[in-house]
């Protein structure tokens, strides 16, 4: 285990921010998770867990602890005639658990395939799409006091989950690191198939799902052709929530904009932010070294050598406009780091 002075950070995030943090160090057990909570490095500096680096927009040089998140390791609890039991540590790449359990004919986490990360920012994001999410399937929570070093399991409900939200992105911010996650998939047949994009990628390609693998290979496929790889242009996934508003706004709203998508959860309605985005004329623009995706308007875009700040100042500008336009708020998923 090795402390580094000085660390540049441009190839851990996917937006590929060129940043160095003060202090970097790799975990690959919890034994060295241990070990790092006692050195003075640790205790006299400011934080910060990374995993896949795929939900962090970095603004600035961090001057404080980068820890990179390298535990792995996928086990089988308990098996019986309905479902498995699984751990994975959080370290693990999370479609490749997708993929560890599809191969084995298990339902649950097909519908989330190739979100990037890693396995311990899925409860902390509380992931979600084409019509799942992890809440479903969550067990427990396995993690660490970083104050104490005291391990602590924590049951769905402590979770507090919610929209892309946690207890560990609110109450328990920075106060826990995640080391594993454990679920209960199922052994029986549990199609998640209601999602229109899922449907209508089915339909077209004449696809009979008789398998979760066929669902995961749909949805990656799917995914594969509305969002750009990281690896080609930097970028974080979706870079936005998307909105809730109760009924009466929503009818209001569509006294204006009657063709305004929409989707009800649970009593609220949910307004796709990329739609939002792309009515503001977003969608497809560039500024200086940064921009709107032109096939999804939630992504924004490292065209190259663009810092963190500058991606900062696009979503604001997108924010203001989507907010003197509709009257809606637009909050980032993701982790600003400042």
């Amino acid at each position: 285990m090795k402390i580094h002075n000085n660390y540049n950070l441009s190839k851990l995030n996917t937006f590929g921010i060129s940043v160095n943090a003060e202090f970097f160090i790799e975990i690959e057990n919890e034994n060295e998770l241990n070990e790092l909570l006692s050195t003075l490095e640790f205790k006299n500096n400011k934080k910060l867990f990374l995993g896949g680096g795929s939900n962090v927009l970095f603004t600035k040089d961090f001057d404080g602890m980068v820890i990179l998140n390298k535990l792995k390791g996928i086990e089988i609890l308990t098996d019986d005639a309905e479902s498995m039991v699984i751990r994975c540590m959080s370290g693990e790449i999370w479609h490749d658990l997708v993929i560890f359990t599809v191969e084995r004919g298990l339902w649950g986490i097909e519908n989330l395939s190739l979100i990037p990360g890693t396995v311990g920012a899925a409860p902390m994001q509380n992931i979600g799409a084409y019509g799942a999410e992890l809440t479903n399937v969550l067990e427990n929570v396995e993690a660490f006091d970083i104050s104490t070093g005291e391990k602590r399991i924590f049951n769905t409900e402590e979770c507090k989950l919610g929209y892309r939200d946690s207890v560990f992105k609110n109450k328990l911010k920075d106060k826990y690191f995640i080391s594993a996650i454990t679920l209960r998939l199922s052994k029986k047949i549990k199609k998640n198939l209601a999602y229109k994009a899922l449907t209508e990628y089915l339909a077209k390609n004449k696809i009979e799902v008789s398998n979760s693998k066929d669902v995961s290979d749909a949805v990656a496929d799917i995914r594969r052709s509305k969002l750009p790889d990281p690896k080609v242009i930097g970028n974080a996934g979706s870079f936005f929530k998307n909105v809730f508003v109760e009924k009466p706004e929503l009818k209001k709203l569509q006294e204006k904009y009657p063709l305004m998508p929409h989707f009800e959860e649970g009593g609220v309605v949910k307004i796709p932010a990329g739609w939002l985005i792309e009515q503001c004329g977003w969608k497809g623009k560039r500024v200086g070294n940064v921009g709107v995706h032109d096939r999804q308007a939630l992504v924004l875009v490292n065209h190259g050598g663009a810092k963190g700040g500058e991606v900062l100042d696009l979503a604001n500008k997108i924010i203001a406009d989507v907010k003197e336009k509709f009257g809606l708020e637009l909050v980032p998923e993701v982790n600003l780091i400042r």
